[in-house]
C-alpha cells in the first residue's frame, strides 16, 4: 500500500512520510523499534494487516520500565500507545491530509504486572466518517480508544486519543 498519490509536492511531506513513502508503511512501522523510546521500553511491532487497519504492539516488563511498586511505569503504557492512532490514520489517508494529536487520556484499570499488548483498529467505516466530516466541515475530530491488556487479555490500561484531520491545502 502506497503513502498516498505522488502528485503531491514531497516537500510538503514529513520526514516520517518520506520514510514511509521509500520504505513502505510496515518497514516502517517494524523500524520503529529503533527509535529511542522504544528501544529502551522494548516496544515492539508484533503485527501488521497489509492494509493498515489494525497494528498490534506489545512491551514487556522490564526494571528499567517499572514504577515505583514494580508494574508497569504509567508513561511506558501511554508511550507505547502514543503514534499509531495517528500513523495508521495519517498513512491511510495520505499526504493530503493533515493529521495531528488533540488530546490524550489515560485510565489506569490494574497494575500492570508483567508484558502488556495493545491492538489500533481504524476501520474502513471509521475512515470514510472521517473523510465525509472532512469534506462536509473542513475539519473532525475523531476519537480512537484502546484497551492495554496483559497477556491473558485482562485490562491494564484504557487510552482514548482525539485527532485532528484536515485537508492540507485549506486555508487558515
Amino acid at each position: 500500500m502506497r503513502v498516498g498519490p505522488k502528485c503531491i509536492n514531497s516537500a510538503l511531506m514529513t520526514f516520517l512520510q518520506q520514510m514511509a513513502e521509500w520504505l513502505g508503511p510496515r518497514r516502517l512501522f517494524w523500524a520503529m523499534r529503533f527509535y529511542p523510546p522504544y528501544l529502551g521500553a522494548g516496544i515492539r511491532v508484533q503485527n501488521i494487516d497489509p492494509s493498515l487497519r489494525f497494528i498490534e504492539v506489545e512491551m514487556p516488563l522490564r526494571p528499567w520500565t517499572q514504577n515505583y511498586v514494580g508494574t508497569q511505569f504509567g508513561g511506558s503504557l501511554y508511550s507505547m500507545c502514543d503514534p499509531f492512532f495517528m500513523l495508521l490514520v495519517m498513512m491511510r489517508l495520505g499526504p493530503a491530509y493533515l493529521v495531528w494529536d488533540k488530546s490524550a487520556q489515560i485510565d489506569f484499570l490494574k497494575p500492570g504486572r508483567g508484558a502488556v499488548r495493545a491492538r489500533f483498529d481504524v476501520s474502513d467505516d471509521q475512515l470514510k466518517r472521517i473523510k465525509d466530516g472532512v469534506e462536509r466541515e473542513g475539519k473532525v475530530n475523531p476519537v480512537f480508544e484502546v484497551t492495554v491488556t496483559d497477556l491473558e487479555g485482562l485490562p491494564i490500561a484504557r487510552v482514548t486519543k482525539t485527532l485532528s484531520v484536515r485537508r492540507r491545502n485549506r486555508e487558515s
